[in-house]
């Protein structure tokens, strides 16, 4: 009893030593990071929530039912099995130790043996899983690309090791006598009848034997827990729990500096703008990369990784994460840092990673920000905030951006919209319309006015995005719904701009907007343009425009069901829905189109494979519209294959941006021979007119 005594304690002296210092040492890094902006503690119940759905519930993980139920029960077995580590420093100092209250009762003894089963099946499941997935096979296609498989598979060895080991030391103890459950604990009786016949003494040796290999094997998984990447499994709750709520999507956080937003206005001399190097992160971000399962679950749906783009929002996470700890030596003690590291502190956040670069610029542009990564991630990672904070540094400081976007913002910047056209084309969409659009002339709307339409850049200038202005303001026309439009003194929100990483610009056409808004009294806002949206109804409250922001297709579903619309006439046709990233992932609206086209007669509705949540981004956000694409295959092509693959003639969506995108990647098949001419893309608002005025 002294000797396993000493022994175990001795162990966990030792690796509490060495788990301490590496904790210790990433804490350091950690408080190397500006501080986190405001907020990421406010609204605990939301946050309790989160904690109790994603890291008890495992919600995330169970949305890939067999791995998501693997590591279900890997997780809750090391919670459960938590008792068995308290029986075992009890063993240390008394051979029949039982935890006090309840470690006799027998529902303990089953629930750890059941667990210990359930772990068994889980790592037999991962390791399938890993085989069947295996990068060395399947190449990119594999979500493990990049991730350290090794370390994964000796992590799994680990965890094997923890279940036999308490098994061992579990029936060596029921034949010596002194295992604290009578009945219960079916697994660990099949283990004892197996050593039973080794005899008394034998059976001494291995309830000693296997106790401390238990424990040992345990101290040691810490020491390597805290030393790769399966520190997520400390780090996770704090990473879930202080992460933006409700997801982190929707709205960009303004550029912050040492915990404050950043005044464009009247910038301090200190102030950082965007991240320049690794320490111009929050420590919030240090978390978010130190977090990371490298589970490719976020590289798996990525549209730029599944178009061969250089980008991999997990291979991102984690050069950032190991550059961080490459440097570490010199943030902490500059002076006195090794070589290496001051070698590693030369080297550029942002540049081609053959002159030493630590993120490729060819990675930071291929982002879309469609925001399937942050979707998927079972930690809260915030992928899409890291790459806008790096693209704003390339923006503001360093003017260093792909050279097609430099029309956009010339554009943006002297006429107010992406192509240049003026405040004098805003209201040319009009034309040919059976009756008269109220266009705001004096300072305030009427009080009769129920909505404001905000018709957007893409509504009033792009010739298919016309169609769609047109059709609605038709609609709601029909449906007896005052409206008006502010014409030219619309000005674009400034979406594109803040995505591409200019946030000075974005800044100056949101004032303008809001001060606009504000002034004619806008209260209720309708917009046919998921980016206006978003950006309306999520971002320019960050500057004191707050408004009820409806989507079209919000408010035409509301009126049908209310009756003021009613599709009569049938539309005969084959038809599928393409969910706009800005409007279904990133703003939840998923059923006000679908119950569009369900109400019109007629039609064939048919869901691709990847909707709602998963959808495909049509290549187009991010201000990716803007430029070219020339690494890889066109992200709107592959997601047009998969509009065509439902055999649909009719393509819907509810996004200007995507139907240029979608339009686009039609043509190209059709002069292909891939698609046939019959075929085109649509908003469903122009479906609903079609339905509810009958054929022209």
């Amino acid at each position: 009893m002294i000797l396993r005594l000493v022994l175990g304690l001795a162990m966990t002296a030792v690796a509490f030593a060495l788990a301490g210092r590496r904790v210790w040492a990433l804490y350091r890094i950690g408080r190397a990071g500006q501080p986190v902006e405001p907020g990421r503690t406010e609204n605990l119940p939301r946050r309790a929530a989160a904690l109790a759905t994603e890291v008890l519930g495992q919600a995330k993980l169970l949305k890939w039912s067999v791995p998501g139920i693997a590591h279900f029960a890997v997780f809750w077995g090391f919670l459960i099995l938590g008792a068995t580590i308290v029986e075992g420093y009890g063993a240390l100092f008394a051979r029949d130790f039982a935890i006090p209250l309840i470690g006799r009762s027998a529902w303990l003894g089953f629930l750890e043996d059941l667990f210990i089963v359930a772990v068994l099946c889980g790592l037999i499941t991962f390791g399938l899983i890993r085989l069947r997935h295996d990068p060395g096979r399947e190449g990119r296609r594999s979500r493990f690309f990049g991730s350290h498989t090794g370390a994964a598979w000796l992590v799994l060895f680990m965890i094997f090791n923890v279940m036999w080991t308490l098994l061992l030391y579990r029936g060596a103890q029921i034949n010596t006598g002194v295992f604290p459950f009578e009945r219960g604990a079916f697994a660990s009786e099949l283990v004892a009848r197996a050593l039973e016949p080794l005899g008394r003494t034998a059976n001494d040796v291995l309830e000693t034997v296997g106790i401390l290999a238990s424990l040992g094997v345990v101290l040691g998984f810490l020491v390597i827990v805290v030393h790769s990447k399966h520190l997520h499994i400390f780090l996770a709750p704090f990473n879930v729990g202080l992460s933006r709520r409700p997801r982190g999507l929707g709205a960009l956080l303004p550029v912050h500096s040492g915990g404050k937003a950043v005044d464009f206005e009247d910038p301090g001399e200190d102030d950082k703008i965007g991240r320049g190097a690794i320490e111009d992160f929050t420590w919030k971000g240090m978390l978010d990369f130190a977090t990371c399962t490298e589970c490719g679950r976020c590289q798996s749906q990525c549209p730029a990784w599944n178009t061969q783009k250089p980008l991999s929002p997990k291979l991102l996470v984690m050069q950032l994460r190991d550059h961080a700890l490459a440097k570490s030596p010199y943030l902490l003690d500059p002076d006195n840092a090794p070589a290496a590291a001051k070698a590693e502190a030369e080297r550029p956040l942002v540049g081609s990673t053959a002159d030493g670069g630590v993120i490729d610029p060819d990675v930071l542009w291929s982002c879309v920000t469609c925001g399937a990564c942050v979707e998927q991630c079972p930690v809260d990672i915030e992928h899409v905030d890291h790459i806008v904070d790096m693209r704003r540094y390339q923006v503001l400081i360093e003017s260093a951006f792909p050279s097609e976007a430099h029309t956009l913002l010339r554009n943006l910047e002297r006429a107010g919209d992406p192509w240049g056209r003026g405040a004098g084309a805003r209201l040319e969409w009009m034309k040919g319309l059976p009756f008269e659009v109220r266009v705001l002339d004096g300072d305030t709307l009427p009080e009769d006015v129920e909505y404001l339409l905000w018709v957007g850049c893409a509504g009033s200038l792009d010739d298919n995005a016309k169609r769609t202005t047109r059709a609605v303001a038709e609609l709601l026309h029909t449906a007896g719904v005052e409206f008006m439009v502010l014409g030219g003194a619309e000005t674009c929100t400034g979406d594109a701009a803040r995505r591409l990483g200019q946030e000075f610009l974005f800044q100056e056409l949101a004032k303008q907007n809001v001060e606009t808004l504000n002034g004619v009294g806008a209260k209720r806002v309708v917009v046919t343009c998921a980016h206006c949206f978003n950006a309306l109804s999520n971002e320019y409250p960050q500057l004191g425009g707050v408004y009820e922001v409806l989507h079209h297709t919000q408010l035409l579903s509301t009126l049908v069901g209310q009756g003021r619309l009613t599709p009569t006439h049938p539309v005969d046709t084959a038809v599928t829905y393409h969910d706009p990233c800005y409007l279904g992932r990133h703003n939840r609206v998923f059923a006000p189109p679908r119950e569009l086209l369900g109400a019109v007669p007629g039609l064939t509705f048919t869901e691709m494979p990847r909707n709602r949540k998963t959808s495909f981004c049509c290549g187009a956000g991010g201000a990716r519209m803007w430029m070219e694409e020339t690494i890889g295959t066109r992200i709107n092509e592959t997601r047009t294959d998969e509009a065509l693959g439902t055999g649909a003639e009719l393509v819907t969506a509810a996004c200007p941006y995507c139907i240029v995108m979608l339009t686009d990647g039609v043509a190209t098949r059709k002069q292909e021979g891939r698609a046939a001419e019959h075929v085109r893309v649509t908003d469903v608002s122009d479906v609903l007119l079609r339905s509810v005025r009958g054929p022209e």
